[in-house]
Parts: C-alpha cells; sequence; structure tokens
C-alpha cells in the first residue's frame, strides 16, 4: 500500500529572463534549447544523484506549439542528455504551468509512485506570443460564459481595480517602483546570480552571453510610471510600468522525497507543507490567490499570520496589492517579495511558478527565524495557485507577525 511521503525541494536554476520580440535577447535561440540549458546546469549542480534515478520529468509551456511543443518534457530530457528511460510529459496551467509541474511531481512522490522528478517551465512569448494559435470556443462568448474582457490579461487587471477602487494606479506604480528598486539591490548584493545559467546567444553584434534579466530598469521613477499610457482602456490605470512585460525563459527544479533526499546526501533547500488552486470569475482572474491561499493555509492548520515570507507573482501590481489587503498586509511589507518581482524581473508565463520557489528557498537560507514562506501567482481564465513551504534552516525562534 502506498504511503503519504514528505516532499522537499532540493534545487532550482532558471535561465536569465529575456525581453520578447525582435529586440529581446534570446530571439534567436530556441525555446526547447532555453529548457535544456536550465535542465543541464540543475543536473550538473547536483551530480550525487545518478541520471537514472530520475522518475520523471515535467516542463510546462502555455503555448504548446512550435519549439516548445512536442511533448516538451519528453524531449526536453532527451536533449539535456538525461537516459531514455527516464520519461517526461508536458504540462499547461498557463501562469502556473511550472507551479503545476512542481505540485504533479510532488503529488505522484507523496502516493509512493516516484521517487525525484524534474519539475519546470519554459515559455517563449517572442516566438509565441500568448494565446497565438487558440482557437476559443464560440460558446466562451455567445452563451455569455465569460466576457471578452477575461481573454486580455490587462483587462482582467483594470477590472480589479474597478471592483477595488481604494487599490489606485498610484498605489500600483509605488508598488511597481519598490519591485525595480528591490529587484536591482538583489542584483547589487548578488543575490540572483548564484541560481542563474547563463545562456549563450546570437545577436546581430555576434555571439554572447545572457547573465542578468534583461527587462530590469532601475532608473524607474514614479514621475515615469505616471506618463506611462493605458493600452487597456483609456485612461485606464494598468501600464507597461505597474506590469510584468512580454518574456522569454526557463526554469527547472528537483522534488524528492525527503527519504530520497537523504539518500543522496542532499540538504533540501525547502518542504513542501501544502498546495491549493481554486477558481474564480474568469473577468478578474488576478484575485485568485486570495481563494488558493485561504484553501492552502486551511490544508496546513495554518494562518497568513504564520507566513514569514512571500514571494507573489507580480503579473500586475494591482493583482499582488489585492492578495495582501484581503489578508490586512501592507503594500510595502518586508515579508513580501523581498528582492523584487516579475515587474522587473520579468514572466516568461509557464516558467515563473519555480522562479518564486527559487527565491523563496534562497530567502529561507538567510532567515532562520522564518519558519513558513508562501509562492502564490494568479492564472489566467480565473485561477489562482499556492504553496506554502517550510523552511529546514528554521531555529526555533520565529517570532510571530
Amino acid at each position: 500500500m502506498a504511503t503519504s511521503n514528505e516532499i522537499v525541494f532540493v534545487d532550482g536554476v532558471r535561465t536569465p529572463f529575456g525581453r520578447a520580440g525582435e529586440k529581446g535577447m534570446y530571439w534567436n535561440t530556441r525555446a526547447d534549447d532555453l529548457i535544456v540549458k536550465a535542465m543541464i546546469g540543475l543536473l550538473e549542480r547536483n551530480p550525487r544523484i545518478p541520471l537514472e534515478s530520475y522518475d520523471d520529468v515535467a516542463i510546462a509551456a502555455a503555448t504548446q506549439q512550435g519549439d516548445q511543443g512536442l511533448t516538451i518534457g519528453r524531449t526536453a530530457s532527451l536533449l539535456a542528455g538525461l537516459p531514455r528511460s527516464v520519461p517526461g510529459y508536458a504540462i499547461d496551467r498557463m501562469c502556473a504551468g511550472a507551479m503545476t509541474s512542481v505540485t504533479t511531481i510532488a503529488g505522484a512522490i507523496a502516493f509512493g509512485a516516484y521517487d525525484l522528478g524534474i519539475a519546470g517551465g519554459v515559455e517563449h512569448m517572442g516566438h509565441h506570443p500568448m494565446g497565438s494559435g487558440a482557437d476559443p470556443n464560440p460558446r466562451f462568448l455567445a452563451e455569455k460564459l465569460v466576457s471578452t474582457d477575461a481573454l486580455s490579461m490587462g483587462a482582467t487587471a483594470e477590472r480589479i481595480h474597478d471592483r477595488f477602487p481604494h487599490l489606485t494606479k498610484e498605489r500600483a506604480d509605488e508598488y511597481a517602483l519598490r519591485s525595480q528598486q528591490k529587484a536591482a539591490a538583489a542584483y547589487e548584493a548578488g543575490k540572483i546570480q548564484p541560481d542563474l545559467i547563463p545562456v549563450a546567444i546570437r545577436t546581430d553584434s555576434g555571439w554572447g552571453l545572457a547573465t542578468r534579466d534583461e527587462a530590469l530598469r532601475p532608473d524607474t521613477t514614479l514621475e515615469v510610471l505616471a506618463t506611462l499610457k493605458t493600452p487597456f482602456r483609456p485612461h485606464g490605470r494598468i501600464t507597461a510600468g505597474n506590469s510584468s512585460g512580454l518574456n522569454d525563459g526557463a526554469t527547472a527544479s528537483i522534488i524528492a522525497s525527503a527519504e530520497a533526499a537523504r539518500s543522496f546526501g542532499l540538504a533540501p533547500k525547502m518542504r513542501l507543507v501544502s498546495f491549493a488552486f481554486a477558481g474564480v470569475e474568469p473577468e478578474v482572474m488576478g484575485i485568485g490567490p486570495v481563494p488558493s491561499t485561504e484553501k492552502a493555509l486551511r490544508k496546513a492548520g495554518l494562518s497568513i499570520d504564520d507566513i514569514g515570507l512571500f514571494e507573489l507573482n507580480e503579473a500586475f501590481a494591482v493583482q499582488v496589492l489585492s492578495l495582501l489587503d484581503h489578508f490586512g498586509i501592507a503594500d510595502d511589507d518586508p515579508r513580501v517579495n523581498l528582492w523584487g518581482g516579475a515587474i522587473a524581473m520579468g514572466h516568461p508565463l509557464a516558467a515563473s511558478g519555480v522562479r518564486l520557489m527559487i527565491q523563496l528557498a534562497a530567502q529561507f537560507a538567510e532567515h532562520p527565524e522564518v519558519r513558513y514562506g508562501l509562492t502564490a501567482m494568479c492564472v489566467g481564465l480565473g485561477q489562482g495557485g499556492s504553496v506554502i513551504w517550510e523552511n529546514p534552516h528554521f531555529d526555533g525562534k520565529a517570532v510571530r507577525a
């Protein structure tokens, strides 16, 4: 009979995130090469694990076609040099793809079917813009299952501003500025670089090496943010400055049972406590992390006050603000996105969930006073995803928030 195993996050890496489009650093780089590069870097960092020991490879992509199609978990596994005996598959939960890759592998380990696996995601939004090749069923709109706004993520963010007028554009811009400043400070302090896998790139000027996120704007000011256009609505509140950009990049992680980690002499970076996904109105998809977080907390027997560090995906500043406001957390709470987020670093859709985990794991190592952390994100078409993690470095001296 299968038993429920303790699940740990062993390690995670990512490529630097690039700007999508012809001027972006990955325009001449294939999507599958991005995830393969991340996986090879991950395998090289963990030489104690025999390659044949991996039970499965789950790789997410929101647009599964072209160079990020063909069951990318399997093709990436072969390209990364894993034995042919190691299977692989593809995952799609839009922005929460990599997060779902992690929870799916974790579920198999908890059941006892697997001992360890690789979970991650990739998105090349330059080659595959959001929604490209999709053919939404006409019933979505004809039968008013969703409004036209539900198919535009920017429009759904505008609707959050409508629903919660106190979440003003000024607050969103101020939050976005802090994200840029925190990311710049984290890079300056060398916090981000240890988990980045450099990628060789080819541009018009020749070959180069991608070593940092391309979309960072450390010189952003509130004055500049206030002047940006609102593309989703005349005189709206959502701008390129208080939203994540269109990005290319890949992430990969090793998820294992605690027993397997011990058998290979590995020191886990986090322990999985609980996870949850939830559905909300597609027209306001950004509030999705609220019910998914409530559900994950309930499953874990915890309250929001037990969470000492938050890694929240900044699809839009207002989306993060809606969660903070719901739980009574200040916009500038120091526990939240300590090193900045997607507004500064980028959001290559299906890759982002593991980026949150990578940053939380690194922060856990620096904060033994913190016992629990949360990674959470909104998901297109009205969903939210949340994962609660425990810090293996916890020293028992936590101070309740």
